[in-house]
């Protein structure tokens, strides 16, 4: 046996331990942000990681840790495309044991969109083991018939489909009204989530200015005009500050994605009150109970 199995057993006894799913302090918390969305699947509060380069150890031994708090795995980009066959189909195997949706990123998406192979791409992803796609017109030029027409493709193909507005270039704005347009088109073709591009470095793009900061004119026009589908809309939001000024704003349940794996456990912890920009926000005092002065 080698150690890759040994480790891969031992992972997969700790999965089927009820002790293991137990949290290490217990019940000795009571919650801070009681209306967080904890079981999974979950409609609210997803969380997206963007994953560049973990390998097939690192992917297990962080899903073990983080697993929980995990919605979707994009593998950013076209990653995937330079990775083995077999090396993708056992990445995806361990992350969807977590119930966890895996697609490419959206550019690899439009890279088939424009070679003309899209019906082939469906049945390739299939194959690999992928459970959703990213529809997005990000880089390139894509008429609102084709991008509709790619939606349902991937729908008809049994994918959950996680769509994009906006574009990667920050020399181009699209208004809130243009992509509130887009969003509802892309949500009443049945797109499960509605992704507003920031791409990974969260600035100039989007509802962020250079800094980074967000602009609150342009998140609350959009918010405005799609409030009955808040929930089906995730935010990219790689920074620290902006996951935190979101949460405060619209509450834990507020979708985001391109978080940095090794950011995880921090957002989740964001998202209960348990870091310090939320926790003065979610509990309902900030001085010790009197059980906390007894002496030991």
């Amino acid at each position: 046996m080698t150690r890759q199995d040994a480790n891969n057993g031992h992972r997969a006894d700790l999965q089927g331990d009820p002790d293991h799913a137990r949290k290490a302090w217990g019940d000795l918390l009571s919650e801070l942000a009681q209306e967080r969305e904890q079981a999974k699947p979950r409609r609210r509060g997803v969380t997206m990681i963007l994953d560049r380069c973990q390998g097939l150890a690192a992917t297990a031994d962080f899903l073990e840790m983080a697993g929980d708090y995990i919605d979707h795995v994009k593998l950013s980009f076209g990653t995937s495309v330079l990775l083995s066959e077999a090396f993708i189909q056992r990445k995806n195997e361990l992350i969807r044991a977590y119930h966890i949706d895996i697609y490419p990123g959206g550019t690899l998406t439009e890279v088939m969109l424009v070679q003309g192979v899209y019906p082939q791409y469906l049945k390739r992803a299939r194959e690999l083991g992928f459970t959703a796609l990213e529809v997005s017109d990000g880089t390139i030029t894509m008429s609102q018939r084709a991008r509709a027409d790619a939606i349902k493709r991937a729908l008809d193909a049994g994918f959950k489909v996680i769509s994009e507005v906006g574009k990667k270039d920050p020399t181009v704005e699209i208004s809130a009204a243009q992509l509130c347009e887009q969003i509802a088109e892309d949500l009443a073709l049945g797109a499960d989530k509605v992704i507003v591009e920031a791409r990974e470095s969260g600035a100039g793009i989007g509802i962020y200015d250079n800094s980074g900061a967000i602009r609150k004119e342009k998140l609350a026009a959009i918010l405005d005009q799609l409030r009955d589908h808040a929930d089906d809309i995730m935010w990219e939001a790689p920074r620290t500050g902006q996951q935190a000024q979101l949460i405060l704003q619209y509450g834990p349940n507020v979708s985001l994605g391109n978080i940095k794996p090794r950011d995880v456990l921090g957002l989740e912890a964001l998202r209960r009150g348990l870091r310090y920009e939320t926790f003065r926000q979610f509990s309902p005092r900030l001085e010790p109970a009197e059980s906390a002065n007894l002496e030991f």
